[in-house]
């Protein structure tokens, strides 16, 4: 038999199928994108992270270039003026992108991260190691965070933006441990987990193999309420001050606004701008927790009949 007859009477391949895990992906982003509010604030990220990523081309000027005439108006040279030591108000905007997106992606994914670890192992596990990581979570959650951000940037100022990062994500992460660790309680006693403990499966295998598959729609809106707090609680240090004053963000826009009383001097879009950014961002990322929501709970799904 010729080799072209071989072929030819072998069984044409079946279509490669994609992995449950990439199935359930495209299917939680294709609920997402169905959700109308969340549709509108994947645009608006998108559009933000575009920004932060072509900053350099799209401002027209160098975000410390300090050439120009000082507190100028809007005009076609600078559409939304200079500021008080003569720099452009719009690349500054655009150039502050950067800082926002990478302190919230970063410090979202960190807390995120540590809330995922602890709530998961804080629900699996019993005994005295449950009371120490139960008195550890309390504790955290007592101290109110602004307070306590203000006490550690204070300690740890002009350390750079990895130093905000890492002061957001020390204290935003014990809500979401507590969230995680009531569910994994709830699912420890379910007969799949039961199962892979009557097969000898060892307790770091059941958590993240068995039970952490199971509250991918709650990581991720835990996730995006981390990122929405850390875009507020940077701008909030660096209005402040206790951030790193020499780099360009939105909220050191607004720190330099208020030392040079920007409103006096006719400056409003120095403050308006920057702020109407953080809000939209923010505003964003609250409005794509709607459509994580809606996995988690159909209910809450648009167009649904259980209201």
């Amino acid at each position: 038999m010729s080799e072209n007859t071989t072929r030819a009477s072998s069984p044409s391949p079946v279509g490669h199928r994609p992995h449950p895990a990439v199935e359930a992906l495209r299917g939680g982003l294709r609920a997402i994108w169905g959700n109308r509010k969340a549709r509108i604030g994947m645009i608006l990220l998108a559009l933000f992270i575009l920004v932060a990523l072509l900053a350099p081309l799209l401002a027209p000027y160098a975000p410390k270039d300090n050439s120009f005439d000082r507190n100028l108006g809007a005009s076609a040279q600078h559409w939304l003026g200079t500021t008080a030591a003569g720099e452009d108000v719009l690349s500054q905007l655009i150039h502050g992108a950067r800082i926002s997106v990478i302190v919230g992606f970063g410090a979202g994914s960190i807390s995120t991260l540590i809330a995922v670890l602890i709530g998961l192992t804080w629900g699996y596990i019993t005994g005295f190691a449950a009371d120490v990581v139960n008195f550890v979570v309390n504790l955290f959650l007592v101290i109110p965070g602004l307070p306590l951000m203000i006490v550690i940037a204070t300690y740890l100022q002009n350390g750079g933006i990895s130093v905000i990062i890492a002061v957001i994500a020390i204290t935003g992460w014990a809500w979401g441990a507590r969230v995680l660790r009531s569910q994994t309680s709830t699912l420890r006693n379910r007969d799949f987990v039961q199962s892979a403990k009557f097969s000898g499966e060892r307790a770091p295998r059941i958590i993240f193999r068995e039970i952490l598959p199971n509250m991918t729609s709650i990581i991720a809106g835990g996730f995006f309420g981390s990122a929405t707090a850390a875009i507020l609680a940077e701008a909030g240090l660096e209005f402040l001050g206790l951030g790193d004053s020499s780099i360009v963000s939105w909220g050191t826009m607004l720190y330099w606004a208020q030392n040079s009383n920007a409103l006096l001097t006719g400056q409003w879009a120095l403050l308006f701008a920057p702020g109407l950014c953080i809000a939209l961002l923010a505003t964003s990322l609250t409005l794509i927790n709607f459509g994580v929501d809606g996995i988690s709970n159909p209910r809450l799904r648009e167009g649904s009949t259980g209201r």
